[in-house]
């Protein structure tokens, strides 16, 4: 296939990742999209965006699918140290954290419930990706373990994503 120009992407971000830097600036969003940072584009458009701008053959769709699967996990990986070391009310203070005390009290509940698995699955779901960081970063949960359960989840996400844009035509009626 050959890469397509997604209407509403921003010139400057469909120039990046149509040039040479374009699996390094795929890296960077990544990166902060898994930190919780990333403001100017949903976390569900990074990955068919960058099928749609860089390309989507076989090498590309899995070079992307590795990159953002290694970029969120380092992002999630800083987050959760960051509440591991400066705690919850620490990042909840914070304007780049999306996410209200509330919504976040709804995860510690996840978490609570379903131990180390939450953070795979809540990797996977839309809308509430790595919303478990925050409460396995103030768990007993080892960094290791975190590592493995978030690019799992973080793999799966992605997969799911980059299957959908790459089977979308046969999936339109």
């Amino acid at each position: 296939m050959e890469p397509l120009q997604l209407e509403g992407t921003p010139s400057w971000l469909e120039s990046m990742f149509t040039s040479e830097v374009a699996f390094a600036v795929l890296f960077g969003i990544c990166i902060l999209e898994g930190a919780m940072m990333l403001r100017f584009m949903p976390s569900e458009l990074v990955v068919p965006a960058a099928l749609a701008l860089i390309g989507s053959s076989v090498p590309e769709a899995v070079s992307i699918v590795a990159i953002a699967v290694v970029g969120t996990t380092i992002g999630q990986v800083v987050l959760f140290y960051l509440v591991r070391r400066a705690g919850r009310e620490y990042v909840l203070q914070k304007r780049w954290f999306p996410i209200t005390e509330s919504r976040l009290e709804r995860f510690d509940g996840w978490f609570d419930r379903w131990g180390p698995l939450a953070v795979p699955v809540s990797n996977t779901m839309l809308f509430v990706r790595g919303l478990c960081t925050v409460p396995a970063g103030l768990s007993e949960m080892d960094g290791q373990s975190f590592v493995v359960l978030s690019a799992a989840g973080s793999l799966s996400f992605q997969s799911i994503l980059a299957g959908l844009y790459l089977f979308g035509d046969y999936l339109v009626v």
